[in-house]
């Protein structure tokens, strides 16, 4: 490639060691010199060390170097060459006198440079360590509208990913329309494709050291497809189909999914040399999310068939009632089929290349769950959702890496508008803080984009997570603490109730876990490690997870559960809390709660009152060994002069059961709810109290001055190295802050700065070194009685604090 061509596009430098000089110059026997050292620029890959590369004047064309200080050596050669012909415009190459001298002084430069800067060596993972597995994903999606597959431009869209320190890329294939040539009759071809662009992608992407992971869609097909084969597709109780201008719908159980989707990925497979697939929007559709409306359980002959077989007989529900066992049969169904067809996918993927990473969002079969920050489409927004998100696989799926992806948009309806920066900002830090890579969702390619206001973020902490690597993506918790999540992909109120536990525990700087209640029946070992357990509303366990519960309580893991949690286990209610239910759903508007005992609750010394909404569970608490917060009648509402009557009810809003080695709390209470959608203080400290009353230690592990909006997220660390693949022993401590100040509940502002932040961590080990992963400068400490103090002179969006053994 002439030299010309290459200067203005770095990335797409080949491998040869010596660039010719353009074919003009092929017949004199002078060669014009560049005045100056043409630099090239960086090449990164996701397994070289980054390295300088230069093109410099030599004697029969232009040298391109590794090495940087030869650069100044050839500058100097070349100035020495000229003022020695002062009166030429070029050199006189074929002179004998002047090769010699000009050879011998090029050689000794070069002998030079060799000597003092020698490249590092390659950082190489164990070719038996699937790519993925060492956690440094510094993903880009390129979620394209079939329009957008007209202009993309390889080096233009290679040229953004490195400059974003990019190393992975998510980009369309196949399922609802191909962005290949597809030679099956069965996948709609995009109109806008361009035959050879998915190719050169993956080439040049390959050559600069980025992963390419190709994206299918099964969920939905063409009308054409749907026209010749209508038994494919999803039809409603009601007999309506679920359509998106010309796509359709398809049902799990027809032959387009069961069949022909692993056609579709054959195929790629076979044409194109990927990393990786992921599948977007798998298993069963009740929703057309994109226009928010609820169509119900599929109807499909295919599925009716399915679930007859599967049930020995029954028939295949129209109503989604937990309550009802059909459905409850129904859901057993639903979870062995999309098994069943990942395990097929699996034995598809890996028998013809076992380095295709499989990625969704399932944990079953797969290798990379991806997760998803979306913005809310209600108040109050959640600013912890990349925390909740991956702290919540990593600990239910340990095995599994974990890609949280940022999602540009707005909503489905509002796609072209991004989230604000600052959002952005604060998902992707709390995504590795955590323990997962780097993940943003695009709509489209980054030229042109219609909202670029993102951008700088993205490349500011994909760099910062470049520069880094090694203390990111290789953690293990320091949590004493569990909360149980109601699932991957909380909703209703059980989320609000469940979000607002959490709320409360962030802004009390208590570090914890999360754990998908779906999991806690196949994590027994680590779910008994923990000192305190809670359950915000969580329901329908399963045999097992019950029995897990169980025996961590007896083993000393204490409990708290909020709200209607167990209610529909009344015998592991009584057996773990000595509760039974009088009143299950009671409206608490009006009632008041008494802290009477500031024993208990030493927060509430100048409060006897405090007012309740939402549901105020009433429960027989009898079998209990104490009783705390007497629930207050609704009195006499109206004006100042009427008002009171606010007399003992004979119920309590917690009880306390003791076992042999464990105490569990029931709070029959909307206690996370009222939080989380009114934020007063008073009720947070009901739990804080509460924890204190259960484990005192629980604060002991961070103690802090820093303000509630500064999210504290302290793991223990091994550097994230090839050398440490098989390592067992943690090399120090991070602390990681997130600065929320600027989170208003319905705005994201730039965060304030905060500044003379102290801490005191608790530490079996003195540091050798404390450092700011964002300052690179050393941070003054003490440590002293297994505790590290340390303060922060200024925090400003982010940082992360190593305290190294």
């Amino acid at each position: 490639m002439p030299v010309s061509s290459v200067a203005s596009e770095p990335s797409v430098v080949s491998e040869p060691s010596v660039v010719p000089v353009p074919s003009v110059v092929s017949e004199p026997s002078v060669v014009p010199v560049p005045s100056v050292v043409q630099v090239l620029g960086d090449h990164a890959s996701a397994h070289q060390p980054r390295q300088c590369w230069a093109i410099m004047p030599t004697l029969g064309g232009l040298v391109r170097t590794q090495r940087p200080r030869i650069l100044i050596c050839a500058h100097f050669l070349t100035t020495f060459i000229i003022s020695s012909f002062p009166s030429a415009q070029s050199i006189p190459v074929k002179n004998p006198l002047f090769l010699c001298l000009a050879c011998f002084l090029f050689s000794f430069t070069a002998g030079i440079a060799q000597k003092t800067a020698q490249p590092a060596p390659s950082v190489k993972w164990p070719d038996n360590l699937p790519w993925w597995k060492a956690n440094n994903l510094r993903v880009i999606q390129t979620n394209l509208p079939a329009y957008e597959a007209a202009t993309l431009h390889p080096d233009s869209l290679l040229k953004d990913l490195l400059a974003c320190s990019a190393n992975t890329l998510l980009i369309n294939a196949g399922g609802i329309m191909a962005f290949y040539p597809t030679q099956l009759d069965f996948q709609y071809t995009n109109p806008y494709m361009k035959p050879n662009t998915l190719a050169e992608v993956i080439k040049k992407c390959h050559e600069n050291g980025i992963r390419v992971v190709v994206r299918f869609d099964f969920s939905r097909v063409h009308e054409s497809i749907f026209k010749a084969h209508p038994d494919w597709c999803y039809i409603s109780p009601k007999g309506e189909r679920i359509i998106n201008t010309d796509m359709y719908v398809v049902s799990i159980n027809a032959p387009y999914v069961q069949d022909r989707a692993f056609k579709i990925i054959a195929e790629v497979i076979d044409q194109f040399p990927i990393d990786g697939i992921f599948l977007n929007m798998p298993g069963y559709q009740v929703n057309n999310p994109y226009e928010g409306k609820y169509h119900g359980i599929d109807q499909n002959e295919a599925d009716k068939k399915a679930f007859a077989a599967f049930s020995s007989g029954m028939t295949l529900p129209t109503v989604e009632n937990k309550a009802d066992p059909v459905f409850q049969k129904y859901l057993a169904f639903k979870k062995a089929t999309v098994e069943d067809w990942s395990k097929r996918l699996h034995e598809l993927v890996k028998s013809k290349n076992n380095q295709i990473a499989i990625c969704t969002y399932m944990d079953k079969y797969v290798d990379i769950i991806r997760h998803e920050s979306q913005s809310n489409t209600s108040l109050p927004y959640w600013p912890y959702t990349a925390s909740d998100n991956v702290s919540n696989a990593v600990n239910s799926f340990p095995n599994h890496i974990i890609s949280n992806a940022s999602i540009q948009q707005i909503s489905f309806q509002s796609r072209y508008n991004a989230v604000e920066p600052e959002e952005v900002g604060i998902r992707l830090y709390e995504n590795i803080a955590n323990g997962s890579g780097l993940d943003i969702s695009l709509m489209g390619d980054m030229r042109g984009y219609e909202d670029e206001r993102n951008f700088d973020i993205v490349k500011t902490i994909y760099a910062h997570h470049k520069k880094h690597e090694p203390y990111f993506g290789n953690y293990q918790s320091v949590a004493k603490i569990a909360v149980v999540a109601p699932g991957a992909w909380p909703s209703g109120e059980p989320m609000q109730e469940y979000r607002g536990i959490v709320l409360m525990l962030k802004e009390a700087h208590l570090p914890f876990d999360i754990i998908e209640d779906g999991q806690l029946g196949n994590l027994a070992e680590k779910v008994k490690k923990y000192k305190l357990l809670i359950l915000p509303e969580i329901t329908y366990l399963s045999a097992e997870a019950i029995r897990v519960l169980k025996e961590a309580s007896q083993q000393g893991t204490h409990l708290i559960a909020t709200n209607r949690t167990l209610f529909d286990s009344p015998e592991t209610l009584q057996d773990l809390f000595g509760a039974k239910i009088i009143q299950k759903d009671h409206d608490g508007a009006g009632f008041y709660l008494n802290p009477e005992n500031k024993t208990v609750f030493k927060r509430f010394q100048k409060q006897s009152m405090l007012f309740w909404k939402f549901n105020l569970g009433l429960y027989d608490l009898k079998a209990a060994d104490a009783l705390f917060l007497p629930i207050l009648a609704r009195g006499r509402p109206g004006p100042p002069e009427i008002i009171g009557g606010h007399d003992p009810t004979g119920y309590y809003a917690m009880g306390v059961k003791k076992h042999a080695k464990s105490l569990a709390i029931i709070l029959p209470i909307n206690l996370g709810r009222l939080y989380y959608m009114h934020g007063y203080e008073q009720h947070k400290n009901i739990l804080l109290d509460a924890i204190d009353y259960l484990l005192p230690e629980a604060n002991q592990l961070v103690q802090t001055n820093a303000p509630e909006r500064i999210e504290v997220i302290l793991q223990e660390y091994t550097k994230n190295v090839p050398a440490n693949v098989t390592k067992k022993t943690t090399d120090g401590l991070i602390l990681h802050l997130v600065n929320l100040t600027g989170f208003s509940g319905n705005t994201y502002f730039k965060p304030l700065p905060v500044y003379e932040l102290s801490f005191r961590i608790k530490a079996d080990f003195k540091p050798s070194k404390v450092f700011s992963m964002v300052t690179e400068k050393p941070v003054p400490f003490t440590w002293k009685d297994g505790f590290v103090e340390l303060k922060v002179a200024k925090l400003g969006d982010f940082d992360g604090l190593v305290l190294d053994r």
